[in-house]
Formats: C-alpha cells, structure tokens, sequence
C-alpha cells in the first residue's frame, strides 16, 4: 500500500505519520520532499515548490513492492504553487503550474490511499508570523479544491482527517490495517 499525507505547513502530517510508523515499523516513510533537495531557503518561492513537485512526482512513479507512507505528494506542491499565484506572489511560470498539474495527475495515479489533513477549527495548531499564515490558509484551500479533481488525484481513493491526533490515527488505522 502506498499512502500520500498531504496537508498545508502545520496541519499534523508529521505527527500522524511518525504515529501510524510507531505502529507499523514495517512501513516505510518517506520525508517531506524538502528533505531530498539537500540546501533550500528557509523562504521557498515557487521555484523551490516546483522542485518539491517533481521530487514527489517522482517517487510516486518509482516501483514500490512494500507499504509506504509519505509525507506530501505532488498535489501539496500544485497546491502551493495555485496558492501563491492567487496571493499575486511570482511563479514560475503558467507552464510550471501545467507542467505541475500533468506530473500530479501522473504521478498519484500510483498512490492507493490520499490523507488529506485540512485545517481543523476544533484542533487547531497556531502558527507564529514567520511561517507565512496567509500562505498556509490559501493552500489549505486550494488544495482541498484541487483533491476533488479526479483527473489531478488519478483516480486514488481521498479521505480527508480531522480532530485531535489519537483520533487522525485511529482513523487512518482503520483505513489501512485489515
């Protein structure tokens, strides 16, 4: 089984998955894409989110014989890039975000299971100034937008996540233990 957490910056993905691999030391984790670019701003642009596009794409395409869990997929990244073109922030290019959407929907054709970690209200985890709120609901948004195209999420089966941590896992356990 291969499954994408997806969500904005600070929505619970790494704490859901460093729970669920707790559980399951036989499932694999794969980092945020972020990880596998070596040096990287501490601001990422849209240049930077393209790069994290294809570093997820790409692993996505890999073949895997094993379960996987990652943390984020290319949707996240098409998410960013969509979200900082509607805040009038540069992107690269209107063909990076059609280039981004073709490696997306590529790509998650080979996930079997998509968590999505939208922004909860009820459980809400504060973020300081410096990591870019108004980013971080915008793409909260978009991405939510975006996960109901099935075209983008190749046909992968979406569940989206909420409440407090225990009950993210236990969901997520019951998705995917049989």
């Amino acid at each position: 089984m291969l499954i994408v957490v997806s969500g904005t910056h600070a929505s619970g993905k790494s704490s859901l998955i460093g729970d669920f691999s707790a559980a399951h030391p036989d499932v694999e984790v794969w980092p945020d894409p972020i990880e596998e670019l070596g040096e990287y701003p501490t601001d990422p642009g849209a240049g930077v989110f393209f790069q994290q596009l294809q570093v997820a794409a790409a692993r996505l395409l890999a073949p895997v014989d094993h379960p996987v869990i990652a943390e984020r997929g290319p949707l996240d990244f098409l998410a960013y890039l969509e979200a900082a073109d509607r805040l009038g922030r540069p992107v690269p290019s209107s063909d990076h975000l059609r280039r981004g959407a073709e490696l997306c929907a590529a790509a998650m054709r080979h996930a079997d299971l998509l968590v999505l970690l939208p922004l909860d209200p009820t459980s809400p985890i504060d973020v300081p100034p410096d990591e870019d709120p108004e980013l971080r609901e915008v793409m909260d948004e978009v991405l939510l937008e975006l996960s109901d195209d099935t075209d983008l999420t190749g046909g992968t089966e979406v569940v989206e996540l909420t409440g407090e941590a225990a009950a993210r896992l236990a969901a997520l356990e019951r998705l995917t233990v049989a």
